[in-house]
């Protein structure tokens, strides 16, 4: 008799939390093990040791992606990614997820993911290699290169490369490229872990700026300044990242 998959659900709301449990516990073969925030997933992931998370991409402390960072590719369950927005989806693909369900969660779509995620957990134990896995390890590196972003009526792609700065809004950020704003459900923490430190540096805790745009540094009182992008933006540098700021600009003396 094969032994029952255990499965950890982590998110930031109970109720979806709760949900989820409700789904699983419609299978006899399933026993939830961990049950968590963010914040909490990776610890608990690494005690409970589950052959299945149920895992949320949009969390404001730690998100679904920086909870996989942390658990390391080797010690990673099945992952099925829980998320409200398709671009979140989209990039769970990215990183090789075995599936996605949406919010608002259809009954069927679940029972059709929990059934992937358990074929997938099978070949785990009779030691089957994840290819997916050595796949996620090896795009690790690889920054960013487009968002795709919601209109009233469409989906939008807006290179990486067009990106003037970003401005935080609460839980979402405001894109500004190319002339335009889109706005975009993530927080300043997990677009700043997403877009190429090299290119893209948090001058405020409410913006990030894109070197390559920047055109004009004006000092202003107590070491803060006033950032002039191409095509006349201004965005506030604070004191207390000014000196990152200007190193991106100083040539290394060492050696």
């Amino acid at each position: 008799m094969t032994a029952p998959f255990t499965v950890a659900v982590v998110d930031d709301e109970p109720l979806a939390r709760e949900l989820v449990r409700l789904l699983l516990a419609r299978d006899a073969d399933v026993a939830v093990v961990a049950e968590c925030s963010g914040a909490d997933a990776a610890a608990a992931i690494a005690q409970a040791r589950p052959d299945i998370v149920f895992l949320d991409v949009q969390m404001p402390e730690v998100d679904g992606f920086a909870v996989l960072e942390r658990v390391g590719v080797d010690a990673a369950p099945v992952v099925v990614f829980v998320t409200a927005y398709g671009d979140h989806a989209l990039r769970a693909f990215a990183v090789h997820a075995i599936d996605y369900v949406l919010k608002p969660i259809d009954d069927a779509r679940f029972a059709t993911a929990l059934a992937r995620a358990k074929h997938q957990a099978l070949a785990r134990r009779a030691g089957e290699p994840d290819a997916r896995l050595a796949a996620m390890l090896r795009d690790g590196s690889r920054w960013t290169k487009r968002f795709l972003v919601r209109t009233r009526d469409r989906l939008l792609v807006v290179p990486t490369d067009t990106i003037d700065w970003v401005e935080a809004a609460d839980y979402y950020a405001t894109l500004h490229a190319a002339g335009a704003s889109h706005l975009l459900r993530e927080t300043m923490a997990e677009l700043e872990r997403r877009l190429d430190p090299e290119r893209f540096v948090r001058v405020h805790r409410s913006a990030i700026v894109n070197l390559d745009r920047v055109r004009e540094v004006r000092p202003l009182f107590r070491g803060d300044a006033v950032l002039v992008l191409a095509g006349g933006a201004e965005v506030r540098l604070s004191r207390a990242r000014r000196r990152e700021f200007e190193r991106r600009f100083t040539p290394d003396q060492r050696g």
